[in-house]
């Protein structure tokens, strides 16, 4: 009856974990969409409820970092309990350094409206917007992954990471052509250039929230794996 108790117990306490996860995971969400809405629409005060969002989402990291440490100690869980919470402190480091690109966008989008070169001169945001549209899909489909340990959608998650390079690769060649085309632009397309790239990240750590998945029900480490060896590796 007491090893009854005591697992009831474990199992509220992960379930407990887990709702916090997700509730971060939804706080860098909105924190990414937040900070492209402060571009488009060139908003500082946007930018600035993103940078303060950062320290809430840091809190919320080392708050459940903690926790998890509390069980380890506490409970000594069995391998597959370890695995699991193990794999939560890596999700929740991937969701913290999604929160850290979203305030480095938010940071760029503040410069920019401080220079006043985006109301001067065309660049590409609307392009920009479809490489976040894409890395916050895969982020919430990650996080939706995670709620229901569904590892055919975290493999989703993986083989999308690649679209993703992709519309990268394709707004990097624009903005060098930006450059070359006309030298006014070129301080504020590698800014541009660094906004892309942290959103690039973000849909890596989307990646890398997939695969934290697939290691948690089919204990399989994927990493460093192409989609397809990861699809044959989790049959």
């Amino acid at each position: 009856m007491m090893d009854k108790h005591l697992s009831s117990q474990f199992d509220a306490e992960l379930s407990g974990i887990s709702t916090r996860v997700l509730e971060m995971g939804g706080m860098v969400e909105s924190q990414v969409a937040q900070a492209m809405l402060a571009l488009t629409q060139f908003d500082g005060e946007i930018a600035d409820q993103v940078i303060r969002t950062e320290e809430r989402v840091n809190q919320m990291e080392m708050e459940i970092d903690h926790d998890l440490s509390t069980i380890i100690a506490r409970r000594q869980p069995t391998a597959r309990d370890l695995r699991l919470l193990i794999a939560i402190s890596k999700t929740i480091g991937n969701l913290e350094r999604v929160g850290d690109e979203a305030a480095r966008i938010a940071r760029t989008v503040r410069g920019l409206i401080q220079t006043g070169v985006l109301g001067r001169l065309r660049f590409p945001v609307s392009d920009v917007s479809v490489e976040a549209s894409l890395a916050t899909a895969s982020l919430r489909k990650a996080l939706d992954a995670f709620a229901r340990l569904d590892v055919n959608q975290a493999l989703e998650v993986i083989r999308q990471d690649d679209e993703i390079d992709r519309e990268f690769d394709g707004l990097l060649r624009k903005l060098i052509t930006y450059m070359m085309e006309d030298p006014r632009t070129i301080e504020v397309s590698i800014d541009l250039v660094f906004v892309a790239k942290a959103i690039e990240r973000v849909g890596d750590h989307a990646k890398n929230l997939a695969e934290q998945i697939i290691y948690i029900v089919k204990g399989t480490d994927v990493r460093h794996n192409t989609p397809d060896a990861v699809a044959n590796m989790v049959r």
